[in-house]
């Protein structure tokens, strides 16, 4: 069962029918193949804040009586001026308390480092905070917790779509196989293939680059915030019920 926003509805990850594909059915995938009967479901949509994951998406999966959940929110929450961390953190325990308590493992996630990124990383200090936290809860609940922060390879943009928001293929097969790894089920290693650095952009070239970004993805966010809308709002769950995984060729990895 996986509840969250985008990265877990698996944007910039896309099957050939336009769907969306990410991490979390990429781990569906690699637990079927090691194991039978697995069933699975994912709730989540993408824009969602952290209090919608946890009262909406929440009930619903424990309705479903999973035996393990993967959570991840509070990454829009994050974006936002004057994010209360404190105020997450509590609310992601009690999450995460009330999931345990159904006798449910749970999967949680770091953030990954934004210190590479020209705007985002103007919140490194409060998220990476919010990290060191979600370290603290897996440790208290006994829950699986995947360090993105210390996957150095996250941070090379090849891991990641051109609005450097959401995950290319390639950083959602990573994450997927550090989840796999994180769960004890094996998998290839996700830190192979190893990446040649890339080139280092000029200053005008990357001035550029970030213009076009700003423009083009950055602006209409925060156009759609100053209107109270999200590119969710009219998005359902993609998998709302248990349903068998079945592993198609070439999709477990």
């Amino acid at each position: 069962m996986a509840i969250g926003d985008s990265f877990t509805e698996g944007l910039g990850d896309p099957y050939p029918d336009g769907g969306w594909r990410g991490w979390a059915d990429r781990v569906a995938e690699g637990l079927a193949a090691a194991s039978d009967g697995v069933a699975y479901a994912n709730l989540a949509i993408r824009g969602r804040l952290l209090d919608s994951i946890v009262t909406e998406q929440l009930p619903a999966a424990l309705e479903l009586e999973p035996d393990l959940v993967s959570m991840s929110g509070g990454g829009n929450d994050m974006l936002r001026p004057g994010a209360d961390t404190e105020a997450l953190v509590d609310k992601l325990d009690d999450a995460v308390g009330t999931i345990r308590a159904t006798g449910a493992d749970v999967v949680l996630f770091t953030a990954v480092d934004p210190v590479g990124s020209p705007v985002i990383r103007l919140t490194r200090g409060r998220v990476e905070a919010f990290s060191d936290h979600i370290r603290l809860l897996g440790a208290k609940h006994g829950a699986y917790v995947v360090d993105q922060w210390q996957m150095d390879v996250l941070r090379d943009w090849r891991m990641w779509n051109v609005d450097r928001l959401h995950m290319s293929p390639e950083g959602h097969r990573r994450v997927a196989l550090a989840t796999l790894e994180t769960l004890g089920v094996p998998a290839a290693d996700w830190r192979d293939p190893v990446l040649d650095p890339l080139p280092e952009l000029g200053r005008g070239a990357r001035m550029l680059w970030n213009a076009r970004w700003t423009r083009g993805y950055l602006a209409p966010w925060i156009a759609r915030r100053l209107r109270g809308r999200s590119s969710g709002d009219l998005v359902t769950a993609k998998r709302p019920t248990l349903e068998p995984v079945i592993v198609r060729p070439n999709e477990s990895s």
